[in-house]
């Protein structure tokens, strides 16, 4: 099950440095996750400072 990433997202940058398989990237109002290169290894979760990163349903 891949992350996403919530509306909580203040585009600080620390989730996209800290992604072993380089799959998020910065979009207009958030970062978001591409779901299909999503490892689930919850790095992202783990160093985002809001808690935007969460696994999808």
């Amino acid at each position: 099950m891949a992350y996403k990433i919530t509306d909580e997202c203040i585009k600080c940058g620390a989730c996209e440095s800290e992604c072993p398989v380089n799959c998020i990237s910065e979009d207009d109002a958030k970062y978001v996750i591409d779901a299909n290169e999503c490892a689930d290894c919850g790095s992202c979760a783990d160093v985002c400072p809001v808690g935007a990163p969460v696994k999808e349903d």
